[in-house]
């Protein structure tokens, strides 16, 4: 199966937190045809819209783009009741049931939402998915937009830049995205297995009125982690 051309993926990576106080940032990367991911960022913010507008300008210029949420995006559902809200494998000391996690996920699902559904506004008929083969299998009705979860935590934290923590941690979350998947990585860092799957980028996507499969609500998501910097 054909990977997207490089020269033609942006990845747009978003830090959920609150507008007001100042804890949403958004970076951009824009992977080249070859070599590694530039140290440039194709663009950065601190609120939702325009965000949109970075992952709209990729879109409308004819490639594909990815729109990466820091924030949990999926979550396992047990059959054992005992077990729901246990993490999930690969997460930790850091689950998303966690007092962070959990507040993360009940921002990042309203602003998500709201990304989306602009999305959708502002390019016509766009299709998306969280299943990466979905989104670079070379086929002409490929989804364009690839939705995945960012984990900056812990060790893989970056040290803050004069833009702020958050900032830097959008930028983390871009350039680790941008690196998996330019060189061909689809194995996730987190999982759900072995239990189900409730996928909450797949279910903003469906509420947002998107064109996604309806099989992707129980479909693990891409989770990629940001490592620690080796210096």
């Amino acid at each position: 199966m054909a990977e997207p051309t490089p020269r033609d993926l942006r990845v747009v990576a978003v830090d959920i937190g609150s507008v007001r106080t100042g804890s949403f940032a958004w970076a951009a990367v824009d992977v080249p045809r070859a070599g590694p991911v530039p140290e440039a960022l194709a663009g950065y913010g601190s609120d939702p819209a325009t965000a949109v507008e970075a992952v709209a300008e990729g879109l409308l210029s004819g490639g594909r783009a990815v729109l990466a949420l820091e924030a949990p995006m999926s979550v396992p559902v047990s059959g054992d009741w005992a077990l729901l809200g246990k993490g999930r494998a690969g997460e930790g000391n850091r689950p998303w049931s966690a007092s962070a996690g959990a507040g993360a996920l009940g921002t990042g699902l309203v602003q998500g939402a709201w990304m989306l559904a602009e999305l959708g506004r502002v390019v016509t008929g766009l299709s998306v998915t969280t299943q990466v083969r979905r989104w670079s299998d070379g086929t002409a009705d490929a989804a364009r937009l690839l939705l995945v979860e960012a984990f900056v935590s812990g060790a893989g934290k970056p040290v803050a830049t004069v833009l702020g923590q958050h900032a830097a941690d959008a930028e983390a979350a871009a350039r680790v995205v941008a690196e998996r998947l330019a060189g061909g990585g689809r194995e996730s860092d987190v999982v759900c297995a072995p239990h189900r799957v409730f996928n909450l980028l797949a279910a903003q996507a469906l509420w947002a009125g998107l064109d996604i499969g309806d099989d992707e609500l129980g479909l693990d998501v891409l989770v990629v982690r940001a490592r620690p910097v080796v210096r």
